[in-house]
C-alpha cells in the first residue's frame, strides 16, 4: 500500500481593502471545514528574496484532489468573489513529499 501525500495550498496575500476582505474571511472558512483543510501557518512572513507580500498562509490537506476540490467548490468560489478587489494573492498547491 502507498501512501499518498498531503498536498499544500501556499498563498501570499496582501490586503488592499480590508472592509471588503473581512467579507472573504467570515465565509471561507467554511469551505476549509468542509475539505479537512489545516492551518499550519498564517501570518507575517519575511521575505528574502521576490515580491514582498503582507501576509503567507500554508494550509495542509490529505490529498491534492481534496485541495482541489476546496478550491473549485461553491463555498470557496462564493468567498473568492468577495475578496476580488480586496486583495493581490498568489497562490499555489503543491504536493507533500
Amino acid at each position: 500500500m502507498t501512501d499518498t501525500p498531503k498536498a499544500y495550498w501556499i498563498a501570499n496575500v496582501t490586503v488592499t481593502d480590508p472592509d471588503a476582505y473581512q467579507g472573504y474571511q467570515s465565509i471561507a472558512p467554511e469551505a476549509f471545514r468542509k475539505y479537512g483543510a489545516r492551518f499550519l501557518a498564517r501570518g507575517d512572513a519575511e521575505t528574502l528574496e521576490g515580491q514582498n507580500w503582507q501576509r503567507r498562509v500554508i494550509i495542509e490537506f490529505d490529498t491534492i484532489q481534496q485541495a482541489r476540490n476546496c478550491y473549485n467548490s461553491t463555498e470557496y468560489q462564493a468567498a473568492r468573489e468577495k475578496r476580488a478587489g480586496a486583495c493581490q494573492a498568489d497562490i499555489a498547491l503543491i504536493e507533500g513529499l
